[in-house]
């Protein structure tokens, strides 16, 4: 069984995978490590990732992986992390503010404006329900578990993940909304 877990940057899936029991493929790092890209996005400092490369690498693997990419790959369930778009504006700003000061030696191309677009541009697209919509038209409103992480603790999200690959949660589609 694979069971992907998904949302959009910020809502916490690379820090609460990290927590479970299951081993996890974290599909960003092997995007970088194994070069499955076509090219640098200059603009926005990112990877555009090239998904048939990506689908093959991973091929038949079982088990968890995780990625705000991973609802695009075949999965027996999709846990898709959600984020109040405030609370994740917030994280995100955080989170990359604390980047680039780490990176101001190495020449780093995020400037404040492009670190503000960032944030805002997640913020939008989980206010829209943007990877829920993509995850629920690939895979079906009943393979898709939706976990609210905006006012819980990693250990939590962990274990509703945990509950999700065990079998004894529901379910969740359309449950959470930030309107």
């Amino acid at each position: 069984m694979r069971v992907a877990v998904t949302g959009t940057p910020g809502t916490g899936k690379t820090s609460a995978t990290d927590r479970l029991d299951e081993s996890v493929l974290h599909l960003n790092d092997a995007v970088e490590r194994e070069g499955l890209y076509t090219e640098r996005d200059e603009a926005r400092d990112s990877l555009v990732v090239d998904m048939d490369a990506l689908r093959e690498f991973v091929g038949d693997r079982e088990g968890v992986v995780e990625s705000h990419l991973a609802h695009h790959l075949p999965a027996d369930r999709v846990v898709v992390l959600r984020c109040g778009p405030e609370e994740l504006e917030r994280r995100l700003r955080e989170r990359e503010e604390g980047e680039a000061k780490a990176e101001e030696n190495t020449g780093s191309t995020k400037s404040p404006q492009a670190l503000a677009r960032y944030a805002r541009e997640n913020a939008e697209s989980e206010a829209l329900d943007l990877i829920l919509s993509e995850a629920v038209a690939e895979h079906g409103v009943e393979n898709v578990y939706e976990i609210d992480t905006t006012e819980r603790s990693l250990a939590e999200v962990a274990r509703e993940i945990e509950r999700v690959i065990a079998g004894e949660r529901g379910p969740s589609a359309g449950e959470v909304t930030f309107s």
